[in-house]
């Protein structure tokens, strides 16, 4: 067949000798990534893999990822990167969901994980690049699957996006433009790449501008600020927690890298943090948002535009965005709605999954991001909350972002998580889950009073309890869900 350029596995013939990853010592060139990527397609074609076939990755932030994804690409597979974190039995649903053909795996794959494709019948091949090489790209089309997704499943088993070849490029592509990425870019590669933050914004768009990755295995402050002055890294891609212990390892670090933009999404960046950043790094705090579901980022800033605090930035490309009420009616600018998007980059649905893919996207094309927020007169987003975690008071909506903000700016706090606990009376309360900074010991009272005289009385979190630290997901994204709120907050009338 003849090579198309709709193949996402195209983009690395373009850029040579280059150097495509900086891995612990080592530099590796498009060009020796490229030929890893071949051996691998080689390995899927002896082993009867089809085009449409889907391939599972469990591989971590290492060079072994990028090569497998873009080798199983090049042969036409659909990939389901799955997260080296996930336990056995939710490794078996994702591939029981999705049955790929095969799994690929190194040395770091559990037994769990081996195991739980056994149950489901998939083979596992560790052995992915001692196959002779192919130089076939099988063809395929903007509008194919390239990759199956797993959103995290809050509300239930977990859902297979598919994303596109067509709409990977065009989310990446809108991402390396927004941040005027060029060739002598360095990008962190910290966030999952088994993330579509990692994957689409991390490598695709790096790829795509013939820049470098600087890959983390596992984010540590300390090591990984080591590695993003020892490679000069310049794009910082990543979530607020990680900017906030970024600034806390810099107290002590000997040098700082030349970081001129901070890309961060995920969730909502206080204002203080983000400014916390600028001031320690020099670099700009870009504010986006993405989703799975968009095969990236939709919204952000572009480099050199003037910024609102708060705002996550304009939409991005082809990418249409709009608010609509609860009866799905748009809404005013500066009125607060659901948040819905479509353009290129959209999903077209969920992998077997026709009743998920119309609740998630209507007829017309809008996806239903269950985020609440409101566009201002020139057009700028800016989020509210989410649907969920809205706290419902007495009749009163609060929305827990605007509470995590005051409390981001007390000095004695490092991390916050506003969230709604039972009430018998008023239905919810408004509690404060909060990792204090090291070395400070507040005082519940205090800090209560503080966010008091900050926001509506109805606002402000009675019940305040502090931990050592939060939940959070694989990009360092903090999960309310997973938060005891039996053990922290005992339920009060």
């Amino acid at each position: 067949m003849i090579a198309s350029v709709a193949n996402l596995a195209s983009i690395l013939a373009t850029h040579g000798r280059r150097t495509a990853l900086h891995f612990e010592d080592d530099g590796i060139s498009y060009e020796e990534v490229d030929r890893r990527g071949r051996r691998v397609a080689g390995v899927l074609r002896t082993r009867g893999v089809e085009p449409g076939d889907r391939v599972a990755l469990v591989l971590p932030n290492a060079p072994s990822f990028v090569v497998a994804y873009f080798g199983a690409l090049r042969a036409g597979a659909i990939v389901v990167p799955l997260n080296v974190l996930l336990r056995g039995p939710e490794v078996e649903i994702r591939l029981a969901s999705a049955a790929p053909r095969l799994l690929l795996c190194d040395e770091t794959c559990g037994r769990d994980v081996r195991d739980a494709a056994e149950r489901v019948g998939v083979e596992v091949v560790a052995d992915i690049g001692t196959r002779e090489p192919t130089d076939e790209i099988i063809e395929r089309g903007d509008a194919d699957p390239a990759v199956i997704l797993f959103t995290s499943g809050t509300s239930g088993t977990p859902k297979g996006a598919v994303l596109t070849h067509g709409g990977i490029r065009a989310a990446a592509a809108n991402a390396a433009d927004a941040l005027a990425l060029h060739r002598d870019d360095v990008m962190l590669g910290a966030a999952p790449f088994s993330h579509v933050l990692g994957q689409s914004t991390g490598i695709v768009s790096t790829f795509l501008a013939g820049a470098s990755i600087a890959v983390v295995p596992r984010f540590d402050a300390e090591s990984t600020l080591r590695t993003m002055t020892a490679t000069r890294t310049t794009i910082l891609l990543g979530v607020p927690t990680m900017c906030i212990a970024l600034c806390d390892a810099a107290h002590t670090a000997s040098a700082l890298p030349p970081v001129r933009i901070a890309h961060v999404g995920g969730a909502a960046v206080p204002v203080e943090v983000a400014r916390t950043f600028e001031r320690t790094f020099g670099g700009e705090v870009y504010e986006g948002y993405g989703l799975t579901e968009l095969s990236g980022i939709a919204t952000t800033w572009r480099a050199g535009q003037e910024r609102k605090p708060g705002s996550v930035g304009m939409p991005l490309g082809d990418t249409e965005l709009r608010v609509v009420s609860l009866d799905n009616e748009p809404v005013a600018r500066g009125e607060p709605g659901e948040v819905e998007f479509r353009g290129s980059s959209v999903i077209p649905g969920y992998w077997n999954d026709a009743r998920a893919t119309a609740e998630a996207i209507t007829a017309d094309g809008w996806l239903r991001t269950g985020d609440m927020g409101y566009v201002d007169d020139d057009g700028c987003l800016f989020l509210v909350d989410r649907k969920k975690d809205l706290v419902l008071r007495g009749g009163y909506s609060v929305y827990p972002r605007e509470v995590e903000e005051v409390m981001y700016a007390h000095p004695d706090v490092l991390e916050a998580a506003v969230i709604g606990v039972p009430h018998d009376t008023l239905g919810e309360e408004v509690a404060a889950v909060v990792v204090p900074r090291a070395g400070a010991t507040p005082d519940a009272d205090e800090l209560r009073a503080y966010v008091r005289e900050r926001v509506a009385a109805y606002k402000y979190p009675r019940r305040i309890a502090f931990v050592d630290e939060l939940p959070k997901g694989p990009t360092g994204k903090i999960l309310k869900r997973a938060i005891d709120k039996d053990a922290l907050f005992q339920r009060r009338s």
